[in-house]
């Protein structure tokens, strides 16, 4: 399962960048599905960062890997 979440990151990480921003995969809790994110550069203390992290990254993840239930930003 990490392997796939790492794809699917790896695959909308262009799209942070080109705003200046990125993403970094910090751990996967396989039994409860739960995805701890770090965001970097300008994504970090964006006001839009929690937007961008349940609409974009949590809602391609669900999309792609269905065992996923959240995803969440770690320091």
């Amino acid at each position: 399962m990490k392997d796939q979440v790492q794809s699917v990151i790896d695959a909308i990480r262009p799209l942070l960048q080109q705003d200046g921003g990125d993403i970094e995969l910090v751990d996967v809790a396989e039994d409860t599905g739960v995805v701890s994110v770090r965001l970097q550069g300008a994504c970090k203390g964006c006001p839009g960062a929690r937007m961008t992290l349940k609409m974009g990254v949590e809602r391609h993840l669900k999309e792609k890997v269905p065992e996923v239930t959240e995803v969440v930003a770690v320091e």
